[in-house]
């Protein structure tokens, strides 16, 4: 950090005109800085490290060798690749078991309708209050003059098909799929969901003896994918950095500087929506503030720092039970919410779909906009295990909405700072969540004393 600091004042003190230094020895400066990052790096074995250095690496690189540093667009391409691969058996996979490995609603009665309209009115209010923040900042309006280099140096191949117009009919018929293996094959997701849901809906209505098996393999199938993922991401930072070098190199700095209005948009925007719809809702169901607020810190905290939800599903639950949610509203409420009640990642998507959009040039009507959103919304369902996974989402959602592929590697760059924020309000959400599904069933246990969810195993025991 010191060397990256030292090479930044001076290439500022020089383009200022304070020092008088010859460029190429800022540009060895840069670089020496760059390779010391590396190997201070290396021992880490950080993946959103790594990014970040990727991302700086392939900046210098575009700002140095600007013709060269296009052709670098490959690694990007190859990346993009592989997470297309990814789509549609990690959505279909997750979608049946979120359905039908919950076959027993039937059981759970109203508590499950409950938990599941719960979950369907927060993440719609997550939905808008990301639309109503975007159109509001306007984070992906890249200077004219940068996006008009971005369209004149465009290849043929990148540029942005004109949809046709469509009547209401031939919208709604475009969601239903014909053929499965064609809509795998050209990655409309949103046929991919709709087959995804039926069939689990029919998985559901089969005896058990038939329904295991398929529910068992898509079980698996769906924990290969999200390892398949893992072993993706680790391409990430070469997909990052041959990314940010192309976008440099033909556009210069300008789309950076977007992509932090974004960051710095999705952190108002999940504040708002922690203010204005979580809080309200904990008020209304009348959920112990003070005692919530300590339990829920320290999952919370969990999800921040390691961007994993399910990381920080153990201590989640045993929070929640802790302030007097009964068991069994736990075991089936935070699981479930796990699938259908990512309020994070549905404001995170709705941003990051419209970031896309301006940073094109591409003006969205509201109701487009809405389409593409509740697409999201439906195909992000069940991804909250796995860090980066609603990339995944994202650019199958902007492939089929004919949108190029390159301001998703600009949002790359800021995913994991964008990563850590939407997956603790993921985990916030959830526990709130089952807190107001047993206040709503009358089991929540005001006075209820239990073990303390932030001591020590051994004292925890002794308490309980």
């Amino acid at each position: 950090m010191v060397f990256l600091l030292l090479a930044g004042i001076l290439t500022a003190l020089s383009a200022y005109h304070v020092l008088a230094m010859p460029e190429v020895a800022l540009m060895a400066i840069r670089w020496l800085a760059l390779l010391v990052l590396a190997v201070a790096v290396a021992p880490r074995r950080s993946l959103t490290l790594w990014i970040v250095v990727a991302m700086l690496a392939g900046a210098e690189a575009g700002a140095d060798f600007p013709e060269q540093a296009q052709n670098l667009k490959v690694l990007s391409d190859v990346f993009l690749r592989l997470v297309k691969t990814i789509i549609a058996p990690l959505v279909f996979a997750t979608l049946v078991v979120g359905i039908a490995g919950h076959a027993d609603l039937k059981k759970v009665g109203r508590m499950g309708v409950k938990a599941l309209v719960y979950f369907e009115v927060v993440t719609t209010f997550a939905l808008f209050i990301g639309l109503a923040a975007i159109n509001l900042t306007k984070a992906g309006r890249l200077d004219p003059a940068v996006l008009a280099a971005a369209q004149r140096t465009s290849n043929v191949n990148e540029t942005i098909a004109a949809a046709p117009k469509q009547t209401a009919a031939d919208i709604i018929t475009h969601i239903f799929p014909e053929n499965i293996a064609k809509s795998i094959a050209e990655g409309q997701v949103l046929q991919v969901v709709v087959f995804a849901i039926i069939f689990a809906i029919g998985l559901a209505m089969v005896s058990e003896k038939h329904r295991r098996p398929m529910v068992e393999w898509s079980e698996s199938l769906s924990e290969v994918m999200f390892k398949f993922t893992n072993v993706v991401m680790f391409f990430a930072p070469l997909g990052v950095g041959g990314a940010i070098a192309y976008t440099v190199g033909k556009m210069g700095f300008g789309p950076l500087v977007n992509a932090v209005q974004l960051l710095l948009t999705l952190y108002a925007a999940l504040i708002a929506f922690v203010l204005l719809v979580l809080l309200p809702v904990a008020l209304i169901a009348r959920i112990p503030l003070k005692r919530f607020i300590q339990a829920v810190a320290e999952p919370v905290s969990i999800a921040f720092a390691t961007t994993s939800s399910e990381a920080a599903l153990p201590r989640a639950m045993e929070a929640m039970e802790s302030i007097g949610v009964p068991r069994r509203v736990v075991a089936f409420v935070m699981p479930t919410g796990y699938s259908f009640n990512l309020d994070g990642t549905t404001l995170y998507l709705s941003l990051a779909a419209i970031f896309v959009a301006q940073a094109a040039g591409v003006d969205l009507t509201f109701g487009q906009q809405l389409v593409m959103v509740f697409t999201l919304m439906l195909t992000s369902k069940g991804v909250a295990g796995v860090p980066r996974a609603s990339l995944v989402i994202l650019l199958a959602t902007v492939a089929s909405f004919n949108l190029p592929p390159w301001p998703v590697f600009i949002i790359l760059g800021i995913d994991a700072l964008m990563d850590m924020a939407r997956t603790a309000v993921n985990v916030l959400g959830n526990c709130l969540a089952s807190a107001v599904v047993a206040r709503w069933e009358g089991e929540f246990v005001d006075d209820y004393v239990g073990p303390d969810p932030t001591a020590m195993p051994e004292q925890a025991e002794l308490t309980h």
